[in-house]
């Protein structure tokens, strides 16, 4: 939850993990996790109505510019799993938290969270506040 509001963003995703995304051992390579971000977080920005097209068309890039992950459990060739992505904070940067957890069992495997920043695409500088777009899109101002 937000300083400005007690509202929540969240939005997940099923996906069951392919072949090619696992090592010889049938565990995910730990790169792929952020693939799986990725896919929670565009749905997340869907239900928000900002997605990263029209956020090019607003003007402003979204570049991630940290990632934190902690594994405590591996995926496997098979699994099902649900990506959950929650928007942390809003105001001066974008931080998602994500978790992804065994579909069957509940099961907590991996979490983490992206740190993303507009860049205004006139001037290609970083704005130390989120733009108002954002702000409309998440409801927080009218």
């Amino acid at each position: 939850m937000n300083a400005v509001t007690d509202r929540t963003w969240e939005a997940e995703v099923a996906i069951q993990v392919p072949f090619h995304d696992v090592d010889a051992m049938g565990i995910v390579w730990h790169g792929h996790y952020l693939k799986y971000f990725e896919i929670a977080r565009c749905a997340l920005l869907d239900s928000i109505d900002y997605d990263y097209r029209q956020m090019g068309e607003s003007g402003y890039a979204w570049p991630v510019v940290g990632v934190r992950m902690r594994y405590p459990a591996p995926a496997r060739f098979g699994q099902r799993i649900r990506v959950r992505a929650s928007i942390k904070e809003f105001e001066h940067r974008l931080r998602i938290a994500y978790v992804i957890s065994d579909a069957a069992t509940g099961r907590r495997l991996t979490r983490g969270s992206t740190v993303q920043v507009a860049v205004d695409l006139a001037t290609n500088e970083v704005c130390f506040a989120s733009p108002r777009v954002l702000l409309e899109r998440l409801g927080v101002i009218a």
